[in-house]
């Protein structure tokens, strides 16, 4: 029983220790609050004090600031202003200038109109006086001032003409010895290394008989031979009474070689008669083709031209057989090739496309007997067929000045063909012609005013003329040869080139008696 007292005395005193503690513990914290509070309350009193200490701080600084920047405003102005006065100054004294400078311009203004005033009235009476002066030279010449003034135009023309007239013939004596000179030196040196033949062949082919018996069977029992190798090689044999020889006459060179392979192979072989004539000349038109492309290849080693299309080539070799006024055009082209390559070489041309377009120049001439046209569009059509280069086809084109030459290994084969043309020997032409081309001539030059007389010398290279000494003067000359010159290229056709020689002689005859 006591202890159960106890117990509870003992809860009772932990629980009142409990509440006594919790008692105490609040007023303890009451008491931090309020003076939490008071403290608080203090530090919102001095922020409010630090807070005006400050503003008054902050003010203070600004009304120091403010007043700093007046004063440095204040000064600013008063430079502006003094800058200000001093640029006034210098207008003022500017506009001061510009109006001494105005008064001078305006002085000067009026002085300029009293002179332009003065000078008008003095050049009316210059011209005054110069009417005048024109009416006294009118009535003491007897002229009128236009007639005057033509014979002055006249009398000038003439001095610059003579002046023109004799600059001209300075510059073309100057520029010619010089041309020829070096012309001379690359043509001497070109033919020089350039061999070749001077014969001209012939139109008819002569074969030849080992009897006159031979004739007889040539012609066969009424003539069915002679008729069967005319028919088939186009070609008409000439029998007559030229011993042991027979002459084959044709338009065609190659249809004339192909009648005289095969003539000559019957005479070996014997056998005569129509089935073998046939034969014998399928054999020869065989034998000439292998044979034209043969000379067709070795034209191209020759020259050096590189690989050529082999319908060009045959076409090469075809043209041995071709002549030109005499003249083998296969050995022309070649000659050309070699001269142009030469020129171009030494005139720093491309000697390759010089070379190749002189062989395939005439290319045209192998087949003109078969196609119409002339030979120069022939050949250019030839060659674009063939897929040729451009600027050889150009060659070929104005190699006759067909179109003008735009290259300079075009203006090579010009002078490359012209040289093999022209050289003596090289071709020849019928009398008939010949003396017509030398008449075209002599007429075309005695149609010139002031012409006596004139002569085609030197087979037609050189014309000679003789000028009247009393309507040609030797200036005057120089204007005669060019005017005759120009003439004779635009008109005449001509191989080679023409010398056109002017003579004027003043003669006096006085007799003693």
């Amino acid at each position: 029983m006591e202890h159960w007292l106890y117990y509870v005395l003992m809860a009772v005193c932990l629980i009142g220790g409990i509440v006594g503690g919790i008692i105490i513990a609040r007023r303890a914290e009451n008491k931090k609050i309020e003076s939490a509070g008071a403290q608080a309350a203090k530090i919102v009193q001095d922020a409010v004090v630090e807070g005006e200490r400050i503003k008054k701080d902050r003010l203070n600084e600004a009304k120091d600031e403010i007043y700093a920047q007046k004063k440095d405003l204040d000064k600013e102005i008063r430079d502006r202003r003094s800058e200000v006065k001093v640029l006034e100054n210098r207008i003022a004294q500017k506009e001061e200038s510009l109006d001494k400078k105005i008064d001078t311009i305006e002085k000067r203004d009026e002085n300029s109109q009293k002179k332009a005033k003065e000078l008008e009235q003095k050049e009316e009476k210059i011209t005054k006086l110069h009417q005048q002066q024109i009416k006294e030279l009118e009535k003491i010449s007897q002229l009128t001032f236009e007639e005057a003034r033509q014979i002055l135009l006249d009398e000038t023309e003439k001095q610059i003409s003579r002046e023109t007239a004799l600059m001209i013939k300075n510059k073309e004596a100057e520029a010619k010895e010089e041309a020829d000179k070096k012309a001379r030196e690359l043509i001497t040196y070109a033919i020089q290394r350039c061999a070749a033949d001077h014969v001209a062949e012939s139109t008819v082919s002569v074969v030849n008989l080992p009897g006159d018996e031979m004739k007889g069977r040539i012609i066969g029992r009424e003539g069915r031979n002679i008729r069967a190798l005319e028919a088939a090689t186009g070609i008409d044999l000439i029998i007559d009474d030229t011993p042991e020889a027979v002459i084959l006459s044709g338009f065609d060179p190659v249809r004339r070689e192909i009648a005289r392979m095969a003539l000559e192979k019957l005479i070996v072989d014997g056998r005569i008669h129509p089935a073998r004539i046939e034969e014998t000349v399928r054999k020869a038109e065989a034998e000439l083709e292998q044979k034209m492309r043969e000379l067709g290849e070795q034209a191209i080693l020759q020259t050096d031209v590189g690989k050529i299309h082999p319908e060009l080539v045959k076409l090469i070799g075809r043209l041995n057989y071709r002549t030109s006024y005499g003249q083998n055009v296969l050995k022309h082209s070649l000659e050309v090739s070699i001269l142009a390559g030469l020129l171009a070489d030494e005139l720093g041309a491309n000697a390759y496309i010089a070379r190749r377009a002189g062989i395939l120049h005439d290319i045209g001439k192998a087949i003109d007997h078969e196609v119409e046209g002339p030979h120069v569009q022939i050949g250019a059509d030839l060659l674009k067929k063939y897929k040729e280069k451009p600027e050889i086809i150009h060659c070929v084109e104005a190699h006759h000045n067909d179109i003008a030459p735009q290259t300079v290994e075009a203006v090579l084969i010009q002078a490359a063909d012209a040289i093999s043309a022209a050289r003596p020997g090289a071709r020849r032409e019928s009398l008939e012609s010949y003396t017509k081309r030398l008449e075209k001539i002599e007429d075309l030059v005695n149609g010139f005013e002031g012409v006596s007389k004139c002569f085609a010398i030197q087979a037609g290279r050189e014309v000679r003329i003789m000028v009247k000494p009393e309507e040609v003067d030797d200036l005057k000359m120089v204007h005669v040869a060019r005017d005759i010159a120009k003439q004779i290229e635009n008109e005449l056709e001509y191989p080679g080139q023409i010398k056109v020689n002017v003579i004027r002689e003043t003669r006096v005859t006085e007799i003693a008696k």
